[in-house]
């Protein structure tokens, strides 16, 4: 593609964005798909460890929001290069991790300094509890790993694990919408739950792999549109993970202020230089001790 023809493919999504976003500030059918009940007091969502509750509920400031980048790995030991280390999230994804192994994650982060740790919600507090003090951040992925769950549910998921303690949030955007042109479902979406995790950040996975080009351009659109801080290529479960083409078109439509992350794939450290080359600022991966040290770690796959 082109950067004639991305310009055009760029804005003809951004005005469909704005469409949609004049629609209900015009009073259209609402985008608030958290459940009009929820409450800051209540069970829904906590206090977000003592903010406001207007965070919760409050809109998108403007079209496009600006974030920071970073990529994410697993367990392992060695001789740390700390620059590298701090551009990623230790990631513990399996659907059988135990305890344990998040603890050994943890531990390794602590270690090695990493930026964070990435696991699933139930998770959360475990990690943000062996991390206190540590400076590393705790991620929660959400809608994970297919992205097709309800608006509502991403929300609902989203601001409990931000009440639990997760400082970032990852969100799976919904392939199918996006695929067919629902860009009003895939823009909700990522909306509810940029608004429901306030004030943690959201990144955006786009599994790219599943993916031409106009749609990876059209999904960086939306996420950026939808007030998202971070893009990132996949979750490591959908058969594919992140390439540099797929990193540097990525960089080309956010833009410098957006963040964007490169994960699945990515074992080693040349290969995680690659990424940041070509514009990644952080990377997700199941070997960080590995990526950072050469020696292999404990964690096998995510």
């Amino acid at each position: 593609m082109t950067d004639q023809e991305m310009e055009r493919l760029v804005e003809r999504i951004t005005q469909a964005v704005r469409a949609r976003l004049a629609m209900t500030s015009a009073g259209g059918q609402a985008t608030n798909l958290v459940p009009t009940t929820r409450s800051c007091t209540g069970s829904f969502c906590g206090d977000h460890n003592g903010a406001n509750c207007a965070t919760c509920a409050s809109r998108v400031d403007g079209l496009l929001q600006a974030g920071a980048s970073r990529i994410g790995g697993a367990t392992g030991s060695g001789a740390l290069r700390e620059e590298l280390a701090r551009t990623i999230d230790h990631t513990l994804l399996k659907p059988e991790a135990t305890s344990d192994e998040v603890r050994k994650l943890c531990e390794e982060a602590r270690q090695y300094r990493f930026a964070s740790v990435c696991v699933n919600p139930g998770h959360v507090p475990l990690c943000r509890h062996l991390l206190t003090g540590s400076g590393v951040k705790t991620v929660a992925v959400v809608g994970f790993p297919l992205g097709a769950t309800l608006p509502a549910a991403k929300a609902y998921e989203a601001c409990e694990a931000v009440r639990q303690g997760a400082d970032e949030i990852d969100m799976v955007l919904n392939i199918g919408a996006l695929k067919e042109g629902d860009y009003r479902l895939v823009l909700d979406d990522i909306r509810a739950v940029v608004e429901a995790s306030r004030p943690a950040p959201v990144k955006v996975i786009l599994e790219t792999s599943k993916l031409d080009e106009e749609e990876k351009v059209a999904a960086c659109t939306l996420s950026k549109a939808g007030g998202a801080a971070f893009v990132k290529t996949s979750t490591g479960f959908g058969g594919g993970g992140a390439t540099a083409e797929d990193i540097a078109l990525m960089r080309r439509v956010v833009g410098p202020t957006l963040g964007v992350k490169a994960s699945g794939g990515v074992k080693t450290r040349e290969q995680a230089e690659k990424m940041i080359a070509a514009g990644a600022t952080r990377i997700g991966a199941s070997a960080s001790v590995e990526i950072v040290t050469g020696q292999k770690g404990s964690t096998k796959g995510y």
